[in-house]
């Protein structure tokens, strides 16, 4: 069941987020590449166009337009409003994303090298797997009152499931013919993990990472706006109550550019610790 959960999830996160062999497999080349990211930029600006000429028929109160999204996103940045409200949600979702990864890889590895331990507390994990995550805001709130740990606790928690699952079904997956081999061959346990089952498992792991980021500022956004006079969620909040489609578009358009740089941080790395891969394809 958990190994099911996981590939599905793999299968979704691949689709939306190209990994490390993406390009090798196209055999794309420097100037193909160029001509990509030159398409998408003209794509961008057609689509933006479109928008600025669509919001003086629909109305700048319904959908805002970009120039006027801009302008806002220079007054908050040049009057320092901005950084504040960023920097609260970045230490958020930074923390609940460390401490969400790190102890779902360590769970999932945990399990994933017990079988045991995996089919006992199977069922346990999908109770808890199964309640919304957004959910438990509200019992956060009782028990961390209404500060950054609630929102850290809340993010970490989406994140710890997420990574744990593809962690699991990683470790899982690993040959288990090849660890036979090397039991024969007198390896001990700490050698199969750290020379076998994580570099056989990364890739997985990778999975949930990207699957995790955009849900790591979700848990953080949710968090302040249920309590919070801080941060995005807070923006957004405050926007939406003075009618200011604006600044609701501004800030959903940090959110997004964060999730990106966030992702594109993980492919880097995930570019790094997996080069040996892409070179034995």
């Amino acid at each position: 069941m958990l190994k099911a959960r996981a590939i599905e999830g793999d299968i979704i996160a691949e689709a939306a987020t190209p990994g490390v062999q993406d390009e090798s497999e196209t055999g794309a080349t420097p100037r193909s590449a160029l001509w990509l990211q030159l398409s998408r930029l003209a794509l961008m600006l057609v689509l933006l166009a479109i928008w600025q000429l669509a919001s003086g028929y629909v109305g700048e109160f319904w959908i805002s337009k970009p120039t006027a999204i801009a302008e806002r996103l220079v007054e908050w940045i040049g009057s320092g409003y901005l950084l504040p409200h960023l920097s609260i949600t970045l230490q958020e979702t930074a923390l609940g994303f460390v401490l969400g990864a790190t102890s779902g890889i360590a769970v999932g590895f945990l399990l994933g090298t017990s079988p045991f331990l995996g089919k006992l507390t199977d069922p346990f994990v999908t109770a808890i797997y199964s309640l919304p995550k957004v959910a438990l805001a509200p019992l956060f709130v009782l028990w961390f009152g209404i500060g950054i740990e609630m929102k850290v606790v809340l993010a970490a928690t989406i994140v710890f499931f997420l990574v744990f699952y593809n962690t699991y079904a990683g470790v899982r997956d690993v040959e288990r013919e090849l660890l036979d081999v090397l039991k024969v061959m007198g390896a001990r346990r700490w050698h199969l993990l750290v020379k076998v089952v994580l570099p056989g498992s990364l890739h997985w792991i990778y999975v949930g990472l990207k699957l995790s980021v955009p849900y790591a500022l979700i848990g953080a956004v949710v968090g302040e706006l249920i309590a919070s006079s801080r941060g995005l969620g807070y923006l957004l909040q405050y926007s939406a109550g003075q009618f200011d489609t604006t600044g609701l578009m501004a800030t959903l358009f940090i959110l997004m550019v964060l999730a990106m740089l966030m992702n594109e941080v993980l492919n880097r790395t995930e570019a790094v610790l997996l080069r040996w891969k892409s070179v034995g394809n």
